[in-house]
């Protein structure tokens, strides 16, 4: 079995795997990163100062000025704008992983070649197969004029 699975691990597809996650890890904190700190900023700016990341419900009917004064009180909270947040997060990783399988589809699709002209034809009196610069068959001998 220790064999059997030393062959399953060192199969090329299995690490390639691995090194897709740790890349894809990292790829996501990095659009995390750019969404949290330099694309939502700015939209929050234009819709009035707000940040995305502090937008709350609160849900157990105390005042609290902030998502961290709430938690640390233990109340119970609906954290839409950090929902927001990762909302934007997963359609931007979406977004580039399905340009990134589109590329790696059309560069696997083998190029289109144009159908090789025929080089045969038919006999039209006993239907053997003939070349097509033919005037005369061989099998019936017939004038194909």
């Amino acid at each position: 079995m220790l064999q059997e699975f030393k062959a399953f691990a060192m199969r090329g597809n299995l690490l390639d795997m691995a090194v897709g996650i740790i890349v894809g890890a990292a790829f996501g904190k990095i659009v995390s990163s750019f969404v949290e700190d330099l694309l939502m900023p700015p939209i929050g700016l234009l819709l009035g100062k707000v940040d995305f990341s502090s937008l709350f419900i609160n849900l157990s009917g105390e005042e609290f000025p902030s998502i961290v004064a709430a938690k640390a009180a233990g109340a119970a909270t609906l954290n839409y704008g950090i929902f927001i947040n990762a909302l934007i997060n997963f359609l931007i990783v979406a977004v580039a992983v399905f340009l990134l399988v589109r590329q790696v589809n059309a560069l696997q699709q083998p190029a289109k070649v144009a159908p090789a002209a025929p080089t045969t034809k038919d006999c039209p009196h006993c239907l053997s197969v003939i070349p097509l610069k033919a005037i005369r068959c061989a099998h019936c001998t017939s004038n194909l004029g």
